[in-house]
């Protein structure tokens, strides 16, 4: 494979990736592990295991790797729209709630695979706003499975020592060590606060016992929710027809999120009910500004 590589688009715990192109014009993202790091063989040997194995649209798709005794690579689909951080944290006002709902939909659905689609369970471990990787399409795909784990037949959980990014892993991960499809579940919780609130988890004003989780429960109980959304989502009350519809919908999707991160784990839902919730709240969101246009639509009066 004649491969040319060029710009850098971002680093990791175990590697840097880095835009190629195939001999063909085809781009590529090419992922190089640093083996000089403890972990970035396993972590390069765990990639390739789990995304050979693997087919979803809403996935990150391996084309080959490369492996010799000094040098470690995996060659991927390049996504032209970088990563979901990169969007939430740039100005761009046409990042709207219906792109961000669809998205988060995408991530639902790559979920609901890993855990209920695949032979075995499959955990991520390590989801989070800059391991989801947009297409030209805006079209999600979960990536990095560097520290993902393999659940046994029959097996509902397992442990681990290696710890996933502070303020996306669950509490029973961070405390035991304790992996289980519904670590994956509380992490997708915070992804859907963030992308919503446009506050990362580990945002200075949580302190003590104030977090995430408990600032966006609290303006669900005071009907405060335009007061923690990202304002890009909302316009004057005075000024946007929409407004009811999409405060709304954001609640809806809060609520959701709160289920998500719901503690004991044994009490949080899947991602099947995930999915179908997510998918409801669309298309209530589409039918009601459906509803709106047509009865703001002037009529015309008959000769």
């Amino acid at each position: 494979m004649d491969l040319t590589i060029a710009t850098l688009l971002g680093s990791g715990g175990f590697s840097s990736v880095y835009k190629g192109t195939l001999s063909d014009g085809i781009d590529v993202a090419v992922k190089i592990f640093d083996l000089q790091l403890e972990g970035a063989f396993k972590s390069f040997e765990r990639e390739c295991e789990m995304l050979s194995n693997i087919r979803h649209r809403n996935l990150i798709k391996i084309i080959s790797c490369c492996s010799q005794l000094d040098f470690k690579g995996l060659v991927l689909n390049y996504m032209p729209n970088g990563s979901l951080e990169k969007w939430l944290y740039s100005q761009n006002s046409s990042f709207d709630i219906l792109k961000r709902l669809n998205i988060m939909v995408d991530v639902a659905l790559a979920l609901e695979y890993l855990h209920h689609g695949y032979s075995v369970p499959i955990v991520h471990c390590d989801l989070k706003p800059s391991n989801i990787l947009l297409d030209d399409d805006m079209v999600a795909h979960v990536a990095d499975f560097g520290i993902a784990k393999l659940l046994g037949l029959g097996d509902s959980m397992t442990r681990t020592m290696t710890l996933a990014t502070v303020g996306y892993m669950a509490p029973e991960y961070g405390m035991d060590g304790i992996v289980s499809t519904q670590g994956d579940v509380y992490s997708f919780g915070i992804v859907v606060m963030e992308t919503f609130t446009k506050m990362k988890p580990t945002n200075e004003m949580f302190v003590e016992e104030m977090n995430l989780k408990q600032w966006v429960a609290n303006s669900l109980l005071s009907e405060a929710i335009a007061e923690v959304v990202d304002a890009n989502l909302l316009v004057a009350k005075e000024e946007d027809h929409d407004y009811v519809t999409k405060i709304d919908c954001l609640s809806s999707i809060m609520r959701l999120a709160l289920a998500c991160c719901a503690e004991p784990l044994d009490e949080r839902i899947n991602m099947q009910e995930v999915v179908a919730t997510l998918k409801k709240t669309k298309v209530k969101f589409l039918k009601d500004v459906g509803r709106r246009v047509l009865l703001n639509r002037p009529r015309v009066q008959a000769l």
